[in-house]
Parts: C-alpha cells; sequence; structure tokens
C-alpha cells in the first residue's frame, strides 16, 4: 500500500528533525538500526529518545558524535544575542572543526556498502547530490570537485542515510510540502558567519522551486541537509481539498529559538473517486440584461442552445436602483466561448459578459436508437455505480404524443419499459426508481 506524506514545515526542517518525525510516524526502529550500523563509519553513534517540546511528546534521533560537534552550540552558532526558550535544526553548518572532508564519490561509496535497500540508497544519492549542487554553486567550483565539510561529516551521513531508510520502510511515495519556513539573521559555520538563509540553502531552494516563508524570528530554520531532503523527496505543493489524517509523527530539533524546533509528519489519505464518475470541465457565461424582452429572451435561449450551448437558463433578478431583469447563464465547452458570446452580444442589450471555468462529475453516458411500436426513438443510457439508468429523450417523447394524443407521462414510462427490455432482454432485471428512471 502506498502512503503520502505531509511535512509541516512551519518550524523549519533538519535532517534530525526529518529521521526522528517518520520515527514516530511509525518507521521500523530496527530497520534503521540495522541500516546505520552497517555504515562504514568511525566515531559516531545515534540513540532516539522521547522528548517534550513546547509542551508536546516528540521523538528525538540524535547523531552522537566522539568528537566536539558546535552544531547545537546555540553560543557558538549565534552569540550571546539568541533568547534561549527552545530548539530547532541540526548540523549543517556549526564548525566541525575535525570533520573529514569528502567528496560526492566517497559519500555514495559508504552508502553503497550500508544494509540499504536499493530504493532507500537511490533517495539518500539524490539528496546528497542536490546538497553537492548547491555547495558546488556556492564555492564555485564543480560537483565532483566539491570537498563536502558539514555535510560530509558522520552524523550528516547517517542523518540523511536515516531519512532514506524511513522513508523506505514507511512506504512513501508521494510527499506534499506546500513551503519551507525560514528564520533571518545570521549563523556561525566553518567559513566565518553568513546569512540565513545560508547559501547552500538559498540555492537548493531556488533551483527547486520551493516557496520560502520568513517568519522574521533570529535563528536558521532550515538547514542545507533540510533543504535538500524537502527538494529530493518532494512531489506536491499542494494540499488535497479534503483529506483524512491517519497517522502523525512529531520531530524534535536539537537547537534553542523563539520557536519551538518541531516538525510535524502525516501520513494522509483521500477518498476513493467513485470509478464511475469521469471528471472534465465546463464553462459558465453570465450576464444581467435590464432591458430586454421575455420575447428577446426566449428566442436568445433557442439560438444559445441550437449553436452548441449545454445548457440555457434564465431567471428574474434586481439590479441596482431596484431595476427588474434577467441573469442570463450558458453552460459550454471552451472551443464555444467566442460564437456564443458573439451571439449574447448581438441578440442582447448586455455590454459584457462574466465567464467562468467550472470543474464537474460526470457520469458515462450514450444516446442509443431502440425499436418502439411508435418508430424509432432514442434513450439516454447512463452507467452509475449502482446500475444502468434509462432516461427516454424529450424529443422522442413529445413526438409520439403529438401523434397518438396519449400524456407525455404514458408515453415516458412506455419508453422506459421498451428500452429496458430491449437492453437487457429481461424487463425484472431493471428496477423502477422514485424518479420514473429504471435501474438494472
Amino acid at each position: 500500500m502506498k502512503h503520502t506524506l505531509y511535512l509541516e514545515c512551519t518550524h523549519g526542517i533538519s535532517g534530525d528533525m526529518t529521521a526522528a518525525a517518520l520515527l514516530d510516524l511509525g518507521a521500523s526502529r530496527h530497520v534503521l538500526e540495522q541500516a546505520l550500523n552497517s555504515l562504514p563509519l568511525e566515531g559516531f553513534a545515534f540513540k532516539i529518545s522521547t522528548v517534550q517540546k513546547a509542551g508536546l511528546r516528540a521523538c528525538d534521533f540524535e547523531v552522537v558524535l566522539a568528537q566536539e560537534n558546535h552544531d547545537h552550540n546555540m553560543e557558538y552558532l549565534h552569540g550571546s544575542t539568541v533568547q534561549k526558550t527552545e530548539t530547532i535544526p541540526e548540523h549543517s553548518h556549526a564548525g566541525h572543526t575535525h570533520h573529514a572532508h569528502r567528496h560526492l564519490s566517497d559519500i555514495y561509496t559508504i552508502l553503497d556498502q550500508a544494509c540499504m535497500t536499493d530504493t532507500a540508497k537511490k533517495t539518500a544519492r539524490r539528496i546528497f547530490e542536490i546538497l553537492g549542487r548547491a555547495e558546488a554553486k556556492a564555492h564555485g567550483t564543480s560537483l565532483e570537485e566539491v570537498h563536502f565539510h558539514e555535510v560530509g561529516a558522520a552524523d550528516s551521513i547517517a542523518d540523511i542515510a536515516a531519512v532514506a531508510v524511513c522513508l523506505d520502510n514507511l512506504q512513501i511515495s508521494d510527499v506534499i510540502i506546500p513551503a519551507l519556513h525560514e528564520g533571518c539573521g545570521t549563523i556561525r559555520c566553518q567559513h566565518g558567519i553568513l546569512p540565513v538563509p545560508v547559501p547552500a540553502t538559498a540555492n537548493i531552494i531556488t533551483e527547486h522551486h520551493i516557496p520560502l516563508k520568513l517568519t522574521g524570528i533570529q535563528g536558521e530554520f532550515v538547514t542545507p541537509t533540510g533543504a535538500a531532503i524537502a527538494a529530493a523527496i518532494r512531489t506536491s505543493g499542494q494540499l488535497p481539498e479534503q483529506f483524512q489524517i491517519t497517522r502523525i509523527g512529531i520531530g524534535a530539533g536539537k537547537r534553542t529559538y523563539e520557536r519551538p524546533s518541531i516538525l510535524r509528519a502525516m501520513l494522509i489519505e483521500t477518498p476513493e473517486p467513485d470509478s464511475s464518475l469521469s471528471e472534465d470541465a465546463i464553462y459558465k457565461l453570465e450576464t444581467n440584461i435590464d432591458d430586454c424582452t421575455g420575447e428577446a429572451m426566449g428566442y436568445v435561449l433557442e439560438r444559445l442552445m441550437n449553436a452548441g450551448a449545454k445548457d440555457v437558463h434564465y431567471f428574474p433578478v434586481f439590479m441596482k436602483k431596484n431595476r427588474p431583469a434577467y441573469q442570463l447563464n450558458v453552460l459550454c465547452q471552451e472551443a464555444d466561448i467566442p460564437k456564443l458570446e458573439q451571439l449574447i452580444f448581438s441578440q442582447t442589450t448586455t455590454i459584457g459578459i462574466r465567464r467562468q471555468r467550472m470543474a464537474r462529475s460526470i457520469l458515462p453516458r450514450s444516446i442509443q436508437d431502440f425499436q418502439t411500436e411508435y418508430g424509432l426513438a432514442q434513450a439516454k443510457i447512463c452507467e452509475t455505480s449502482s446500475g444502468t439508468r434509462i432516461y427516454p429523450e424529450y424529443e422522442s417523447v413529445a413526438r409520439i404524443c403529438r401523434e397518438t394524443g396519449a400524456s407525455y407521462d404514458e408515453i415516458h414510462r412506455k419508453l422506459q419499459a421498451i428500452c429496458c427490455r430491449q437492453l437487457s432482454g429481461t424487463a425484472g432485471n431493471f428496477a423502477q426508481e422514485s424518479n420514473g428512471s429504471y435501474r438494472e
């Protein structure tokens, strides 16, 4: 079963936050431990725990290094001016003084030797490729030559591998990320003090067209690793109009900022569409007319229907200064708009037409001919999830009524019964509905 993931990045995103959120969402801890323990890296360990963030229970995923790590040292990152009330993102630019400087090919070799599925390896490689391109652009070098400093360290490799493994384990097929929310100010990294968002993050957001919202709060909420993860896995920026949340996971960050460092991940489902329905679009043309007679409106309705309109109706309205008027509405296909608008302008006194594109759901239908005791008659056949419906066409019913003198309802019922017999061979296969139609 495939799942859709919605990442709510209103408090930022980083590697460890994403891994923690996916673990809290239900990714297998055992599978993750196997993968991380198989990485050919030294000097790191990891732990998974439960913490409190802004009074909320959250999962914490932490990679512990044998050497000093400044990633979550707020004094180092921002100096003494930062207000210390809560936490957010990970490591990306925090002065890893002794971290190994790896090329992209070195990281690929590490990932290839890990106990991960091919899908997880592909995701991890994709994240690092996006990071590499962003770093190469920031430093004016090539993808092959760029050195990974912070993001090439053991903790960043473990974070990205953890995210890839958890996504694969949860069988995530689509990821919705509407926007990334970022702070402002500056942050210290190995290359010095840089503005937020840092160049690598800004490059990723720019290249992959991810909407960015600035919070105005001092701090870095979106790390390069977090931005690269978002760019690699994001398949849509638009939530469905309606959906159900089946599971929620909250991942905790480490840094202390004014805004709590949590990343909320949700598995969502959309209602299954009715398989009997198809969708298309139709246009509505609308205008208010206060100086046309009823006869003229009746005439233009007939002309519009003959010119290809799907439906036409008009009804009384009151306009400005309490003027009595008609509102004319025309439903049509896009290709018919020019000729129908021209007809409205030429046959009425209107000087403006409103136009609206409307989505619609339609039942499969067809017009079929039936041989009856009254001659050839037509009926509309509609397929629904509950069966087949039969609607005799008005013109056929009206013709027979004129020829026989019988009532409209009588001929309509007789034609429905005849059509049912011819369609099924047995009248008992169809049941009459309250609206007078027949259902199989």
